[in-house]
């Protein structure tokens, strides 16, 4: 495993891990939520032979990263920023996964000279979109959505996933039956020692980041317009994906303009993870930013 460091921005901490290689094609990765930095452990390897130099930032309240109440999905970005202006990358690929996926359109929103391409993989949409929120319908959303106040938030989140995210496991196996890609990698031994060992991370400060993750994007992307964003952005979403509702890519695919969908048959939540690396081997890293309309 990669070292992990620690990086101070305007008086926080913010945590990362450089998977390398070097001089790999940059990917700063926005985790999910409940997530952390070491979400695209798994996938560092394969991607390091294919030329990609992966990245995973913790989110405040998420590993390495303190907490930072009230924060928007735009406050993020001078995080993501900072991260690559440290590791001296000028241009990178945004890569976002489920609650990521918002992050990494506003990191190309806020930067279009930096962001050379978006990859919005089983990520929600934006919940100013009224039908799409409605389709969430799992306690971990809808509650914290509806908590008059960050300490409620907390509390439901504490109640439905643990302090320590102990119940998030029996959760899942609660609801609906994964798609069988899912399953399979659930009866993965090694995959999932990998979770295990991610989910200290994602629960440092208990479910602080969780909580923070929901009520920034229970408001909508009103904190950053998807119309500035310059770059090709890939909408990559599993068919077969039970918490995060295929319909909701197609709604983001709409509204950021020149996206491209690519949905894939038979992959789920979990799954479609593994689709990420060829989307990023199709993407035209050399192309110059478009210039911003005036």
């Amino acid at each position: 495993m990669p070292d992990s460091h620690t990086l101070t921005v305007a008086g926080r901490d913010v945590g990362y891990t450089d998977y390398g290689p070097r001089d790999g094609a940059p990917v700063l990765w926005c985790h999910g939520g409940p997530g952390s930095r070491l979400e695209p452990a798994a996938m560092a390897p394969a991607a390091a032979d294919a030329g990609f130099r992966l990245i995973g930032i913790d989110r405040p309240g998420y590993g390495r990263s303190t907490p930072r109440p009230g924060r928007s999905i735009a406050d993020w970005v001078a995080d993501g920023l900072s991260v690559a202006d440290a590791l001296d990358v000028e241009r990178f690929v945004a890569v976002g996964c489920s609650t990521g996926g918002a992050y990494a359109l506003a990191l190309a929103a806020h930067a279009p000279q930096r962001v050379a391409a978006v990859v919005a993989c089983c990520a929600l949409t934006d919940m100013r979109w009224q039908d799409g929120k409605a389709m969430m319908a799992g306690p971990a959303t809808v509650r914290l959505w509806s908590a008059p106040d960050r300490d409620a938030a907390i509390a439901a989140a504490t109640d439905v996933l643990g302090a320590d995210g102990s119940k998030m496991l029996t959760q899942a196996q609660a609801g609906p039956p994964p798609p069988a890609a899912d399953l399979a990698l659930m009866q993965d031994p090694a995959w999932m020692a990998g979770m295990l060992e991610a989910m200290r991370e994602m629960f440092t400060y208990g479910v602080q980041g969780y909580a923070d993750d929901r009520i920034a994007d229970g408001v909508g992307w009103g904190s950053f317009d998807v119309a500035k964003i310059r770059c090709p952005v890939i909408v990559l979403h599993g068919e077969e994906d039970h918490v995060v509702p295929v319909a909701h890519a197609r709604h983001t695919a709409a509204i950021v303009p020149g996206a491209t969908l690519r949905t894939v048959p038979a992959l789920g939540h979990m799954s479609i993870f593994g689709a990420v690396l060829p989307v990023l081997q199709s993407l035209p890293l050399n192309e110059k930013p478009k210039e911003t309309s005036r």
